[in-house]
C-alpha cells in the first residue's frame, strides 16, 4: 500500500499528548502577547488545528517578526534557509532565558 502523503502524516508520537495534558488549554497559553523580536519555540498543540504550522517546524527556536492578525510571524531557520512561518500563540512558547 502506498504511504500517506497528507499534512500530518508521520505525526503518530510526535504531536501525542501526556496523561496530564489532555483537556482544555489554559487561558493564559491563549491570552500569550509577544513583540517583534521575542525569541519562541515552536510547540504543536495537536487539540488546536487552527493556525497549526507543519510538523518539520515542531521543537524549532525561532523569532518573532510581526503580528499577522491573530498569529505571529516567526522566522525559523531550515537548514541554509530561513522560513517564515504563521502561527497562533497557542503553538508557541517562550524561550525561557535564565
Amino acid at each position: 500500500m502506498k504511504g500517506s502523503k497528507g499534512y500530518r502524516s508521520g505525526t503518530r508520537h510526535l504531536l501525542k499528548k501526556g496523561p496530564r495534558t489532555h483537556g482544555k488549554l489554559s487561558l493564559s497559553k491563549l491570552l500569550q502577547e509577544y513583540q517583534p523580536g521575542n525569541h519562541v519555540i515552536v510547540r504543536i498543540d495537536s487539540s488546536i488545528q487552527k493556525g497549526m504550522p507543519h510538523r518539520r517546524f515542531h521543537g524549532k527556536t525561532g523569532t518573532i517578526i510581526q503580528k499577522r492578525g491573530r498569529s505571529y510571524v516567526v522566522s525559523v531557520p531550515q537548514g541554509d534557509a530561513v522560513k517564515e512561518i504563521v502561527v497562533r500563540p497557542e503553538h508557541l512558547e517562550p524561550v525561557r532565558s535564565d
